[in-house]
């Protein structure tokens, strides 16, 4: 590791569960995100910020001026620009760093080839299809998946760290059915509730990358609005 980089990232290397080896680590992995909205945004920050040395944001999503209040890297002068093409300009990679954006609309056909690129896969996407594509695809390329999603003030987070037989549909087998679930459109989203979300995402991510005390085959549903927390062993 060089001078420059140890001094960067000092106040995580003197974690004893981190420590140079595990900076290392964190440098080494590559980890692809799946949206890049309420959720994907503080996750894309707090892993580039903490050193993950290749990124990948997969969004085909317009900036629309509804996202401004939770995701933090657009402003109004963005309406109507990819959210792909903004992050682009924002993020402003380490000179070590590599952070690939792709503007497509993930699914079962195009996602495979950028899966099998990546070490884990992050899912923070919005609606069932492409959720239930994501897990089927790493399920089928053997790859761990990272996934959260919220519903008002509740959190419901996961990660099957394959090989394993678990997956999204030992949850739930089958997507609901339109109009089932209301979106975050029908009904509402306080901007802190995605962001403490990705900020889950984020630090789950970094425990797997470090193998340290990470949960596995566990979905975690977190009720922010008093505070209690389960988890349910799959």
């Amino acid at each position: 590791m060089e001078k420059d980089h140890f001094r960067l990232f000092l106040r995580q290397i003197i974690l004893d569960d981190v420590g140079v080896e595990g900076q290392n680590k964190i440098i080494q992995s590559k980890i692809l995100i799946v949206g890049a909205g309420g959720i994907g945004c503080p996750v894309l920050t707090y892993l580039q910020r903490a050193g993950v040395g290749t990124i990948g944001v997969v969004d085909f999503d317009d900036v629309d001026i509804t996202n401004i209040h939770r995701q933090f890297w657009y402003d109004p002068n963005d309406e109507g620009r990819k959210k792909t093409e903004v992050l682009r300009e924002k993020i402003k990679p380490y000179d070590f760093q590599k952070v690939n954006f792709y503007s497509l609309k993930a699914d079962e056909n195009n996602l495979p080839d950028l899966v099998q690129q990546y070490d884990l896969v992050i899912d923070g996407t919005d609606n069932f299809k492409t959720r239930y594509a994501v897990n089927d695809v790493c399920v089928r390329l053997n790859k761990p998946l990272l996934s959260a999603s919220i519903l008002g003030y509740q959190i419901q987070m996961f990660l099957f760290d394959l090989p394993s037989e678990k997956n999204l549909r030992h949850i739930f087998p089958e997507p609901p059915l339109p109009g089932e679930v209301p979106a975050c459109s029908e009904n509402g989203v306080f901007g802190p509730v995605p962001g403490m979300a990705g900020m889950m995402l984020s630090l789950e991510a970094l425990k797997f990358i470090l193998k340290n005390g990470y949960m596995k085959d566990q979905f975690l549903v977190f009720d922010t609005s008093s505070w209690i927390l389960d988890s349910i062993k799959i």
